[in-house]
């Protein structure tokens, strides 16, 4: 605006002086405001700028979530440094009235509002000022403003420059909505053009690498590519096929060729569909091919692409085949004729077979009772065996054992008394399954050997059994050797003792 001639600053209208500042503050807000891109910069900006146009230090921003079911807390100054997060519902707090009136709300005096949150960290608030950042469709977000000094508070003019403000930060805003999600967009379609290469340059590798021969047409049924195996399998190479129709369908082969194209035409698909081609070099061919038709993003055929396998080999295969089932057909009926008369001797065979049988069977029920006698006997054996056992065992109780006592009992010397030790133990191993398991298991067990088993089992050491026995400690050590080796311990570590006490189990 111009001054007018003889207009000096001093002599301006204090309001007038106002609106004028407000309205540079807003024009510099403005431009700072558009130049920014990246939406947390921008929001940080236009809560700054905000905070300087009310001469505050206390402020926010609510932006509408993704779902519109909340407005969140994005960005907070001052005393709303540590609500960012906060979300609240229409009609909730400040922000959420200024949602659902959809207009601008000055509080003079939060603490006492009946619609304030109830946080106590809010305690501090006095004059609160909510300003809509309202587009056509809605209300996007809120700006909020606070002071908490006692007696401040905004007033109109304040509520007026904040709604320019806010509509030049929805401005700002949408600008920056609109780049992030026209450059997320780019991102995406770079990716997708990679992956687009990515994928065709797997295929073409797929292509490439098949062994079997591939050709791709137009719909005009013109060759546009053909792999390598192509060119080996017919002789022909691509500089003499692409950009041309392939003439290499015999012609007693065009009408089964051509009901197959109608029919992929018509939206089947060709599998398996076994018929001939020629090679360069006039040589037929047996093939199998399969084809489909590929279509552009908008559903439109473009061409359709051809894979054949030469089963030349596997035809000659079945014909050789075929010729020896034939050869077969006439070997079966041959051998089918000596099969009836060995049929005829199998069967007397048979006969004869039967009547050995009930021969065996008289047999065998005579030994069925040779068999329960002997049973019998066994038995009456095994009986005898245990009353022996107990009559050995009750012997040694009732006319040694008392014995033994007695003199175990008497004044005896030290070497003494272990040798009494040594035959009570001795007899207790003799009634016991220990002896008899070494001698009946291991039969090539020397009685040297079974005394010192009988000394380790009970716990004494190479020099005692060595003064048990009037040998030397080489000796025992040399019967131990043996004794491990007997036992299949060689070379293991497992104790001897131990393995010897598991026989008493």
């Amino acid at each position: 605006m111009p001054l007018q001639p003889g207009f000096t600053p001093n002599s301006a209208d204090p309001a007038v002086e106002r609106q004028n500042a407000s309205l540079r503050a807003l024009h510099e807000t403005a431009l700072g405001l558009l130049d920014k891109i990246d939406t947390e910069e921008l929001l940080e900006t236009i809560i700054e700028r905000a905070a300087d146009l009310t001469g505050t230090a206390h402020g926010y921003i609510y932006l509408l979530s993704p779902e519109a079911q909340v407005m969140e807390m994005r960005v907070g100054k001052g005393l709303f440094a540590g609500q960012l997060g906060l979300a609240v519902r229409k009609g909730q707090g400040m922000g959420g009235t200024v949602w659902k009136t959809e207009s601008p709300q000055l509080v003079s005096d939060y603490r006492n509002w009946p619609g304030r949150l109830h946080d106590p960290s809010l305690d501090r608030l006095r004059c609160i000022v909510g300003i809509p950042l309202k587009s056509d469709r809605q209300v996007q977000g809120v700006i909020g403003l606070a002071h908490v000094e006692p007696g401040r508070q905004f007033d109109e003019e304040d509520v007026t420059a904040l709604e320019r403000f806010a509509a030049l930060a929805l401005l700002a805003l949408e600008k920056a909505t609109l780049y992030s999600t026209v450059t997320r967009e780019l991102a995406e379609r770079k990716k997708a053009e990679a992956r687009i290469r990515e994928s065709e340059q797997m295929y073409r590798s797929f292509l490439e690498s098949s062994p079997d021969p591939i050709v791709v047409y137009n719909m005009q049924g013109i060759a546009t590519y053909i792999n390598p195996a192509f060119e080996q399998t017919f002789g022909r190479s691509r500089h003499e096929l692409l950009g041309k129709q392939i003439d290499f369908v015999p012609e007693e082969c065009w009408p089964e060729t051509k009901a197959a194209i109608d029919r992929m035409l018509s939206g089947g698909k060709i599998t398996m569909f076994e018929t001939k081609r020629l090679a360069k070099n006039g040589q037929v061919l047996d093939v199998q091919i399969s084809s489909t038709l590929f279509q552009d993003q908008n559903g439109r055929p473009t061409g359709n692409i051809v894979t054949l396998r030469d089963i030349s080999d596997r035809k000659k295969a079945e014909e050789a085949l075929q010729q020896y089932h034939d050869q077969l057909e006439e070997l079966v009926q041959e051998r089918t004729a000596e099969l009836a008369d060995a049929n005829r001797r199998l069967k007397q065979q048979i006969e004869e077979r039967k009547r050995a049988e009930a021969a065996l069977r008289a047999q065998s029920d005579h030994l069925e009772e040779v068999n329960t006698a002997l049973r019998v006997l066994l038995k009456k054996r095994e009986e005898d065996k245990r009353e022996m056992q107990e009559n050995v065992l009750s012997s040694v109780k009732e006319l040694v054992t008392p014995y033994l006592m007695r003199l175990k009992r008497g004044r005896l010397e030290p070497h003494q008394q272990t040798l009494i030790e040594i035959m009570q133990s001795n007899l207790d191993n003799i009634i016991s399954p220990f002896i008899s398991k070494l001698s009946s298991r291991y039969l090539n067990f020397t009685p040297a050997e079974i005394r010192v088993a009988n000394l380790i089992k009970e716990g004494k050491t190479n020099k005692e059994i060595a003064e048990l026995l009037l040998i030397s400690k080489n000796t025992v050590l040399f019967h131990r050797h043996h004794i491990r080796t007997k036992l299949g311990l060689k070379n293991k570590k497992i104790n001897l003792r131990t393995h010897l006490l598991s026989y008493e189990e």
